[in-house]
């Protein structure tokens, strides 16, 4: 679903990324973990096609994204660490307009609204400036815009910051939900003991280089993910 190859960017002097390769398949979570400025957040947004980068080739269910930024941006959904919405709009018509770019049918997007602003509780606020919206009920929204097109891919940085406890779960339980039906995640965090219970599998990223990939199972061994992530970034 996710094909990273030899992935590299510089700033300045400095290589964010160097030369990374991972690969994330249908059906699968898969966590990406490192200490602030590893590089994962140049690695998402690389995926996604907002950086551009040095070296290195990303394909999106086999078509490459600098080739056709298009079709793979129709296949994936992004969700940032920090929601950047349009505060004049109200909710509703925030994700109208998410559902317009991607051409959702307006049965479909009514029925997928109605059904996530639900499970988030936040129909109630769909009529208001998202400007009033706390850190919380923007993320909710900008979750939902994200669900409203049925991606094959999702990508998340840190998408649990700012949920409370029920929508997390509630989150969680989608994301098993979308790699059920043939779908894939890759997301970032660095809530650990989260990682280990949802991933199937993860990759732990050091100074933009990848340091240990590989099922949970393999890459934490008879110890837990936090103690073998403190050690390796020891």
């Amino acid at each position: 679903m996710l094909r990273i190859e030899h992935l590299t960017k510089t700033y300045a002097d400095k290589k964010a990324v160097d030369d990374l390769s991972l690969h994330i398949n249908p059906g699968e979570i898969y966590g990406f973990i490192g200490h602030n400025g590893a590089g994962k957040t140049t690695t998402l947004k690389s995926c996604v096609g907002i950086l551009e980068f040095d070296e290195g080739e990303i394909y999106i269910d086999g078509v490459s994204i600098k080739d056709d930024p298009i079709a793979c941006k129709s296949k994936i959904a992004y969700i940032p660490d920090n929601p950047d919405l349009y505060d004049y709009m109200s909710g509703a018509k925030y994700l109208s307009f998410i559902a317009d770019i991607f051409k959702v049918p307006l049965d479909e997007r009514k029925e997928k609204i109605n059904k996530y602003a639900e499970l988030f509780e936040i129909k109630k606020d769909l009529g208001s400036s998202i400007q009033s919206y706390s850190h919380g009920m923007k993320q909710k929204l900008a979750v939902i815009s994200a669900l409203i097109h049925s991606p094959r891919l999702v990508i998340l940085d840190e998408p649990f910051v700012g949920l409370d406890p029920k929508s997390a779960f509630t989150l969680k339980q989608i994301m098993r939900e979308i790699c059920d039906e043939g779908g894939a995640i890759f997301f970032s965090t660095h809530v650990l003991e989260v990682a280990e219970k949802l991933c199937d599998k993860v990759a732990i990223i050091k100074e933009g280089r990848l340091i240990k990939s590989g099922s949970m199972e393999e890459v934490k061994g008879d110890s837990s993910l936090e103690s073998v992530f403190l050690e390796l970034e020891g």
